[in-house]
């Protein structure tokens, strides 16, 4: 155990502990006030249905006049009385104005012959409840929204704080791999924490903010605490979802909460993830957009607010950066931006090595080799392998993980669960054989394309097959010729059904969808076209578009056309050179299902 790791864990079961008495009361305490709701809704109900049989004075006198009423029941210190007519069952209720007055009118009434019963009941709890109760009905109503708007907004502060005392285990520079140039620029914002008077003897100004962007699972956050664990400071965490609400003025009000928190904790780092929730453009828009626009203001604010001598760091997170309004990325506030890229080929082994130290490997596995297969892959997406690999492994009831098993992980990952069990007919798996093999068959003779995996006609995921290629190059750009290519490998499966089958089919949906984005990125935003030229359409406004001829967007329609067309003749092409080899390839899948790298380049070699 880890020094000062009891007192951590004795600290982090009493603050569950008051939590968990914190969230009982407020449960009770809510449960009373939405159970006084209904019974006042309820005695609003019963006063409303008394109302309908409510007589007015006036006629009473006259009912009583002419010796319709039977009895006359009243209770003292009330001023309502309980009527009852003479041939009628149901009582109705009159209001009279004076008590004693209308006693002397009954017993006079009586002395002249009327027959009419007056009682007279002592005062009664039960008989002012109602009245009671609907006059601060209004009253208990207001107080239970209050509480309830008070409990659900969170009106109390935001923000987990993970200090010395509270982080559970301590995250530093050691447990981030993958990211090596990232962590030197960031080390002087943890020597800067430790030591300040350093810089500000020199007169310098260390960055009050940093962001921190990339894709999903790049390791934005982890980093983020890595520099708080290795200066050793406080760490507050917040998300800038949790800033805003419905009612305006919350969302700035929590930043200075925070900012309140920082100071007291200082040094120490403040980190908000998903900052575009806060951070994006400001507009003259109305409604949640004046709520967004004011909790940026507050942000914009505190972060001029706080001085050199205030050892803040802010560090924020977030996938988009373009969303983000330039007055937080002007010098003085996020001074630098870092962008956290996908891990390389080194950068992946590293990141499967720290996950793996709590993981039983077999012997077989190769994480060198599984690096080289992962090109692309985030460090969130290695983790998940890892762990999915256990997990398979336990299944299969394996003593240790092994490679057959990260290899199913990672096509559970990427493709999705197979599905054996899946009934499909003859002629469903005579035509994703076929498509299938399409795919494959052009691949293999596309100089650029990957080298084939394995083909397989065992539906996985949404998909009734799929084919896996190689992905052991870490690619930074992307050339035409390429995405040509690649054009014309998603349409293999199309055309060898139109080949083969004369007919087409609905599995090439998300082939079609992908080939169509990137013919369309190729136009607009790469600038691909010979006839359209270098030029950026994409996300463009119409008058922007507009300013290179009022047909261009037939323009580019049409070239996007164009390159759809020519990379499906392309395939149509290539299937008919090679077609024995594409009817060997479907015929082995509709025999064994499932085709390996090794079995896939031994065809190729005997045909």
């Amino acid at each position: 155990m880890r020094k000062g790791e009891g007192k951590m864990n004795k600290n982090s079961d009493k603050q569950k502990k008051d939590q968990k008495k914190k969230l009982l009361l407020s449960s009770i305490g809510l449960l009373i006030l939405i159970v006084i709701c209904i019974v006042g809704i309820i005695l609003y109900n019963q006063n409303s249905d008394k109302e309908e049989n409510t007589l007015a004075y006036t006629d009473l006198i006259k009912e009583i006049s002419y010796g319709n009423v039977e009895k006359v029941e009243l209770t003292t210190g009330s001023k309502n009385a309980k009527i009852k007519f003479r041939d009628e069952e149901e009582e109705k209720t009159a209001l009279i104005p004076d008590t004693e007055s209308f006693i002397t009118l009954i017993q006079t009434k009586v002395a002249e012959g009327n027959e009419i019963e007056l009682i007279q009941k002592p005062q009664s709890f039960i008989a002012q409840l109602p009245s009671t109760i609907f006059s601060i009905l209004p009253t208990l109503i207001m107080v239970a929204l209050f509480i309830m708007i008070f409990k659900m907004q969170g009106l109390g502060e935001k923000g987990k704080v993970y200090d010395e005392t509270e982080r559970k285990t301590k995250v530093g520079f050691d447990d981030v791999a993958g990211l090596e140039e990232e962590k030197n620029e960031l080390i002087e914002i943890v020597d800067f924490l430790k030591r300040p008077e350093k810089y500000t003897r020199m007169g310098a100004r260390v960055p009050k903010g940093v962001l921190l962007y990339g894709k999903p699972g790049t390791g934005k956050t982890l980093i983020a605490k890595a520099i708080a664990g290795e200066a050793d400071v406080p760490f507050i965490s917040m998300s800038g979802s949790e800033f805003i609400e419905m009612f305006a003025g919350l969302g700035a009000s929590r930043v200075r909460k925070l900012f309140e928190k920082a100071r007291k904790l200082a040094p120490c780092i403040v980190f908000i993830d998903e900052i575009d929730a806060i951070g994006s453009r400001r507009n003259s828009n109305s409604g949640a957009e004046t709520e967004n626009n004011q909790t940026l203001n507050q942000l914009l604010v505190e972060m001029d607010g706080f001085g050199s001598e205030e050892t803040i760091i802010v560090l924020a997170a977030t996938n988009r950066p373009e969303m983000l309004d330039k007055a937080l990325l002007r010098p003085g506030r996020f001074d630098r931006q870092i962008t956290i890229p996908n891990p390389d080929l080194k950068g992946r082994l590293e990141i499967l090595k720290i996950h793996s130290k709590d993981k039983k490997l077999s012997d077989d596995v190769n994480l060198e080799s599984i690096a080289e297969d992962t090109a692309g892959f985030t460090g969130a997406e290695l983790e998940n392998i890892l762990n999915e690999a256990a997990i398979v492994a336990t299944k299969s009831k394996h003593d240790e993980i092994e490679n057959d098993d990260i290899e199913e992980a990672v096509k559970k990952v990427t493709v999705g669960l197979e599905k054996r069990e899946r009934v499909m007919s003859d002629k469903d798996k005579r035509l994703t054989a076929y498509h299938e093999a399409g795919h494959a068959v052009v691949s293999r003779y596309l100089p650029t394309q990957t080298n084939v995996k394995e083909v397989s006609i065992i539906p996985r995921g949404v998909a009734g097959g799929y084919t896996m290629y190689k992905s052991n190059e870490d690619k930074y750009y992307i050339s035409k010729t390429e995405m040509q290519e690649k054009l014309i490998a998603l349409l293999g499966g199309r055309a060898a059904e139109k080949l083969v089958l004369d007919d087409i089919s609905t599995g090439a949906s998300n082939d079609i969808e992908v080939a169509t984005k990137i013919a369309r990125d190729m136009v607009t935003k790469y600038g691909m076209s010979d006839k359209l030229g270098p030029i950026d359409f994409q996300g463009k406004e119409p008058y922007e578009i507009q300013m290179f001829g009022e047909d261009i967007g037939d323009k580019i329609g049409q070239e996007v056309k164009t390159l759809i067309d020519t990379a499906y003749n392309d395939a149509i092409i290539l299937l008919n050179e090679h077609r024995d080899k594409l009817d060997k390839i479907a015929q082995t899948l509709l025999q064994k299902e499932k085709i390996n790298e090794q079995e896939f380049n031994r065809i190729f070699e005997e045909v």
